[in-house]
């Protein structure tokens, strides 16, 4: 039988792809278990153009998870920004395809024109700077993709382990297990922290977690398991968390995750 391959694929659109910074990247994401596919256009009279028209071929024929573009091609003013042109393309065809944009843009006023460049508001976009660490860009493509590791951290004190569905307090090297929390209490707690992990501020509707409630008002038993959860960790970490502290109850529509403050 052949084997099928579940790796994460992501597409490297960079005419700089074998510099020191993208190599140590793309070493990253082999250590992530996910594969890389480089853009590698066929010569022409313009770089832009060619890496322009590699991209959407190679999206159309590899399918890729996510795609690391970059903004600019060559030195010729018109491939200056070329990667908001490529983006622009790629936003059209595949709106739904995340797109993490290497760039000195980043922050400040040039970021919102680069922004305009992907044309739809609700594009699952991201900017940052190509000399952010390799670990930022995992972190990055994790939100966009809408993944979560196998360990969620919660700030410097809680640590959702989702290999032994368990939940952890304490400094690092000296944690404890929240015994309190398993089950489906640590189901909801995993939603908010993978909620959270993927976008800060992130909510969960209330429809998603009530399938972890029981009885004959779904509504009520999850507040009270919300409830539970937050008094057995603020336990475990010796603090009483209030209505608005660790999880937060957005009227009519859900709960989002608040990590507590160092």
């Amino acid at each position: 039988m052949a084997r099928i391959s579940t790796a994460r694929k992501i597409l490297i659109v960079d005419d700089e792809s074998e510099s020191a910074i993208l190599r140590a990247v793309r070493r990253r994401l082999d250590e992530e278990g996910w594969q890389t596919l480089v853009v590698v256009p066929e010569a022409g009279h313009s770089i832009g153009e060619e890496y322009e028209a590699a991209a959407l071929w190679s999206i159309e024929d590899d399918h890729p998870d996510a795609v690391l573009l970059d903004v600019r091609f060559g030195e010729h003013r018109d491939d200056q920004f070329r990667g908001l042109s490529i983006l622009g393309e790629v936003v059209e065809r595949w709106p739904k395809l995340p797109i993490l944009m290497f760039t000195q843009y980043a922050q400040g006023p040039d970021r919102e024109t680069a922004v305009r460049g992907s044309l739809k508001w609700d594009a699952p976009v991201d900017f940052i700077d190509k000399l952010a660490s390799p670990d930022e860009v995992i972190l990055r493509l994790r939100r966009l993709i809408g993944t979560s590791p196998e360990s969620i951290p919660i700030g410097n004190q809680i640590l959702v382990d989702v290999s032994t569905s368990l939940l952890y307090v304490g400094d690092e090297g000296d944690r404890a297990a929240v015994l309190d929390v398993q089950g489906m209490k640590f189901e909801i707690f995993r939603e908010l922290a993978a909620a959270w992990y993927r976008s800060p501020g992130e909510l969960v509707p209330f429809s998603r977690l009530e399938c972890y409630s029981e009885g004959e008002d779904p509504r009520a038993s999850l507040r009270v398991r919300i409830r539970e959860i937050k008094d057995a960790i603020g336990k475990a970490l010796d603090t009483r968390f209030g209505p608005a502290e660790l999880i937060l109850n957005v009227r009519d529509q859900g709960y989002r995750l608040v990590p507590p403050k160092s």
